[in-house]
């Protein structure tokens, strides 16, 4: 089985729905959002940590207001066994103290020391609706010292996140939606700054369904990039939106891969 790692969202019956679905083999973040800041995604990753899974909850820069709550948030998650984070910059309009951005949080765990086994960053094959490429690509060089891995952000093109992983020196994870219905890939993806493969889907919204009817399966994509597993590509990391039923189904579904990549 290739390594598939899952994100969900920490919702009211997240935790609920992960023991019901999903077996501790599969490897988790927890997101995290202004609006409800960081103190429920910590609170899951540890009591799922407690419950025998592998769990990175994001860590958004934007969120934290300076070293000692920092400081106080390693310490809460060492103590609760979570030895990995997926360090981001957040959605917040304005950083709430000293972090404004993925890279001040990371040079900051540097020198504070930390335990953490696993330290993902995010990476944008195709860009950002919103950033520009040249800020990105140099943002990325700067916090690939302090991280030991990379989950891309969804792209529909493995063309692309091929070319993109080639000048990357980290383990790249590809980032793909798991099953859910195209209705809610639409929806979330638009609003993602996610660069061509957001506007291909705002812009055909009415020729979807016949790339996402009943419900979208990474299938194709995954077909496309299986030959580099274990080369440019280290695994797959899915985007549940919490349909965890479904997308644990289609996992277990999924054959063995046939080979393993041809090295970078």
């Amino acid at each position: 089985m290739y390594a598939i790692s899952y994100e969900i969202l920490p919702f009211r019956d997240a935790e609920e729905s992960v023991l019901t679905h999903v077996p501790p083999a599969v490897p988790l973040t927890v997101t995290a959002t202004e609006a409800k800041g960081l103190g429920p995604t910590l609170d899951l990753a540890v009591r799922l940590t407690g419950s025998g899974y592998t769990v990175s909850p994001h860590l958004a820069a934007r969120l934290v207001r300076d070293e000692q709550e920092l400081t106080d948030i390693v310490a809460r998650l060492k103590d609760g066994g979570v030895d990995g984070v997926f360090v981001i910059g957040g959605d917040a309009p304005e950083p709430a103290g000293r972090f404004p951005d993925a890279l001040s949080l990371l040079e900051a765990l540097a020198e504070t020391g930390h335990h953490f086994r696993r330290v993902g960053i995010g990476g944008y094959p195709e860009g950002h609706g919103t950033i520009d490429r040249e800020l990105i690509d140099r943002a990325l060089a700067l916090k690939t010292p302090h991280a030991t891995h990379v989950i891309t952000q969804m792209c529909f093109d493995a063309r692309t996140t091929l070319a993109w992983a080639r000048d990357v020196h980290l383990p790249v994870v590809v980032g793909l939606p798991g099953a859910v219905t195209r209705q809610k890939l639409i929806r979330i993806s638009a609003g993602l700054g996610l660069g061509r493969s957001a506007r291909f889907l705002r812009k055909q919204q009415n020729l979807a369904w016949r790339l996402l009817l009943p419900g979208y399966r990474p299938n194709r994509l995954i077909a496309q990039l299986a030959p580099h597993v274990g080369g440019l590509i280290a695994g797959f990391h899915l985007f549940t939106f919490n349909e965890l039923a479904k997308t644990e189904a289609w996992r277990r579904s999924l054959p063995e891969p046939d080979s393993v990549g041809a090295g970078r």
